[in-house]
Formats: structure tokens, sequence, C-alpha cells
């Protein structure tokens, strides 16, 4: 099973990471804090459970907005 978290950027600073399908969700101030929390919260979620994730995938979302001015 491959596990798929969807990283954003946090207002505040830092990263916000969520699972698709699970409800698993964590936050850190670096990247590799965020791998270490989502490798933690993982391992936690799926500790009693028959089926372990083989994969985890962090897709990066980033949003940006580009003001378009009227001509």
């Amino acid at each position: 099973m491959e596990l798929i978290f969807e990283v954003r950027d946090a207002e505040e600073g830092g990263y916000t990471a969520r699972a698709l399908g699970h409800a698993i969700f964590t936050e850190a101030d670096t990247w590799d804090e965020l791998r270490a929390n989502v490798l933690e919260a993982s391992t936690l979620h799926f500790e009693d459970g028959p089926v372990q994730p083989r994969l985890i995938q962090l897709h990066y979302v980033k949003d940006e907005f580009i003001p378009v001015e009227a001509a």
C-alpha cells in the first residue's frame, strides 16, 4: 500500500501534511522534521492494523496567486 500526504505551506510558517483517505495529520517547521513526523504519525496510525504502508509519498502543493490587471 502507498500512503500519500498532501503537503502545504503553513500560514504561520513551516508545513502541514494530511494523508489522503486516512485520518492522519501532522505539521513541522522544516522539511526534515516533517518527514520524521509523517513517518511517526503513519507508524502510530497503522501499528495495530493488518496492513502497513510500504511507501509514503509527500505531494507538495504550492498555491500562487498572480493578480491580473484589467487592460
